[in-house]
């Protein structure tokens, strides 16, 4: 699967994806380019390559186009754009397309994962939505009635029947072995979403129901190894927000030199 080939009628020797490899799983042999053991399939070989003489079967090529670099997005609306996101808990009762769907999720295909390990899985709770949050709801019902531990952060909260999905129409759980790659994953999926005109809500306390309970959990039918990282309610905003909120200053350790 990850395995790359060469071929040696287009590649001119150049030398590009052998500097880039991170694996250094590429070396010159008679002025080609040539594979050896330890591949991670990173790609970056495939995107650098001047004449497109790099390929890597078994992997989904669509969209594989020209790359767009980050410098095309404008880098203070980009940073205004950031700065103006916000959780967003009331929605209104319209479906998100699917080809919006879509993208969301290719954005998170796409998120930066350690050694390129490619670990974070998607799940779309679609007609499995209500009967999950039905079954978070009482379980948190029956916390707060038993007090406990964490029922001080519900004490003000009520526990309505759309408690953990606010009646959003799409909830994506973002699953891992690593929560990291999940949690990045997450971010860019956001941010895609917030350019579609979509609002997105982070649901910690859903999060926490799957640990809690085992049913939950298997209803996820996550990957053997995975845990329910973010859990992303996702739906069209019934809310506009008015301007930029503050934030504490940023703390910054800059080392002394030696």
């Amino acid at each position: 699967m990850k395995q790359i080939a060469i071929d040696a009628s287009r590649c001119i020797g150049c030398g590009k994806c052998v500097k880039d490899c991170v694996a250094s799983a590429l070396y010159l042999s008679d002025g080609k380019a040539t594979p050896r053991e330890g591949c991670i399939g990173c790609g970056h070989c495939f995107a650098i390559c001047p004449t497109g003489a790099v390929d890597m079967p078994g992997y989904d090529k669509t969209g594989c186009d020209a790359i767009t670099p980050m410098t095309a997005v404008d880098s203070d609306t980009l940073l205004r754009a950031i700065k103006s996101r916000r959780s967003v808990r009331q929605f209104k009762d319209v479906p998100v397309e699917r080809e919006k769907i879509g993208k969301i999720l290719e954005a998170g295909r796409y998120a930066p994962t350690g050694a390129n390990s490619q670990n974070v899985a998607f799940t779309v709770l679609g007609d499995r939505q209500d009967e999950i949050e039905r079954r978070c709801v009482r379980l948190f019902r029956t916390a707060v009635a038993a007090g406990r531990p964490f029922v001080s952060l519900l004490r003000n909260a009520d526990i309505n029947d759309s408690f953990f999905f606010k009646g959003a129409p799409l909830v994506i759980v973002v699953s891992g072995h690593d929560s990291v790659n999940a949690a990045l994953a997450s971010a860019y999926m956001e941010l895609t979403a917030g350019s579609l005109g979509l609002g997105v809500l982070y649901s910690g306390f859903f999060c926490g129901c799957a640990r809690l309970d085992p049913k939950i959990r298997a209803a996820l039918r996550l990957p053997k190894g995975h845990k329910a990282v973010t859990c992303m309610i996702i739906g069209y905003p019934d809310v506009a927000y008015q301007r930029i909120p503050p934030r504490r200053p940023p703390r910054v350790n800059v080392l002394p030199r030696k």
